[in-house]
């Protein structure tokens, strides 16, 4: 299941990241978002996903959302 799918105000554990992108996965890394993380959607609103990581919280879309597995 990918962070698309995910439920609001769940919390879930990061399995995988599912790119091929090595720049994408250092901006994800960068963000605190890498696998054995634990990760919380906050919202999905048109496309794109709020999400909780460590103590920030950052909007992404939903292509990046379904890179994320959980």
């Amino acid at each position: 299941m990918n962070l698309t799918n995910a439920v609001e105000g769940t919390e879930y554990i990061i399995k995988k990241i599912e790119t091929d992108d090595e720049e994408l996965n250092a901006f994800l890394f960068s963000l605190g978002c890498y696998e054995g993380e634990p990760i919380t959607v906050i919202s999905h609103l048109r496309g794109s996903c709020t999400v909780s990581i460590k103590d920030g919280r950052y909007n992404i879309d939903k292509q990046l959302a379904s890179a994320i597995q959980i």
